[in-house]
């Protein structure tokens, strides 16, 4: 792969995670049932993807059991992101769970007593700034501040995921590592999910589908290609792309136009994005991306 065609790959694999809260909001199932069908057809892709490509190493069942862990987090995730989706707007759950990388260098600091140097503080400082700014007004009534909780609260859970994947997933190849993080959602939201499925509409499967397909395992397999041959600055740049992909889809095709208040605060979650993903050693981990 020539570095112009890894450069377009990353872009498409942003492109596609951007798009999560679009066909999550094209979808009129329950935020479970659409959980459940992402990993599902996620699983569908990734597990011959595992068996056909390079060998991979046999994992004990300990280490199974740890990638599950992570991926019921994963799963929280996507579940809270897609309620803040269907209670507000894709810009205000998409800015939300913008709020990742403050929870992550609080949680990092926290859990692997590491220092939190002054410009992580900055990087809290600035997406905090912003929440409050996305936010209308501070009304629980307000659907527009309840999407923002569900969406931050996706956001803290995605944090979890990122930092339990610096333990669970060393030494695992990502598509492997994937595979057992989406068949522990599927298989988790299955007895939850299952009341809804004879009520989903043939439309929907079709959104959750390229939900599952999309914006989870081919986004997944462009960005571990892309990885190849781009470095991971160049990577964590592309990706803070991720939110305004989703935004300016959602302001085409719902015609859910952010104000100017939430467009500043919206840029100020995303210069925290961007200063976060700098600051990092490591482009963000395949598995990580939700």
């Amino acid at each position: 792969m020539k570095h112009r065609t890894a450069l377009l790959a990353l872009h498409l694999g942003a492109l596609f995670f951007g798009l999560s809260g679009i066909f999550g909001k094209l979808a009129l199932a329950a935020p479970l049932v659409i959980v459940f069908g992402r990993a599902l057809f996620a699983v569908g892709v990734l597990a011959p993807l595992t068996r056909f490509g390079e060998p991979a190493a046999p994992l004990s069942w300990r280490r199974r059991l740890a990638l599950a862990g992570a991926g019921l987090l994963l799963g929280g995730h996507w579940w809270a992101f897609f309620i803040a989706v269907k209670v507000s707007t894709v810009a205000v759950a998409t800015l939300g769970f913008a709020s990742f990388p403050a929870f992550t260098v609080l949680l990092e600091g926290l859990l692997f007593r590491e220092r939190v140097r002054a410009a992580e503080w900055g990087v809290v400082a600035l997406v905090s700034a912003g929440l409050v700014l996305v936010t209308p007004r501070f009304d629980l009534g307000s659907d527009a501040t309840l999407g923002l909780a569900w969406a931050v609260f996706s956001g803290l859970l995605f944090a979890m995921v990122s930092v339990s994947n610096r333990a669970t997933t060393a030494g695992v190849k990502p598509a492997q590592a994937a595979l057992w993080q989406n068949l522990a959602i599927a298989l988790a939201s299955l007895p939850l999910a299952w009341v809804a499925l004879p009520e989903v509409r043939p439309l929907d499967w079709l959104w959750i589908a390229l939900l599952g397909l999309l914006c989870t395992a081919l986004a997944h397999s462009l960005f571990v290609a892309s990885l190849r041959v781009l470095n991971a600055r160049s990577a964590s740049v592309v990706f803070a792309l991720e939110p305004v992909y989703g935004i300016a889809f959602a302001w085409w095709l719902f015609n859910e136009q952010p104000n100017p208040r939430m467009l500043f605060g919206g840029a100020l979650i995303l210069l925290a994005t961007l200063i976060s993903a700098r600051m990092s050693k490591h482009a963000p981990s395949p598995e990580d991306l939700g």
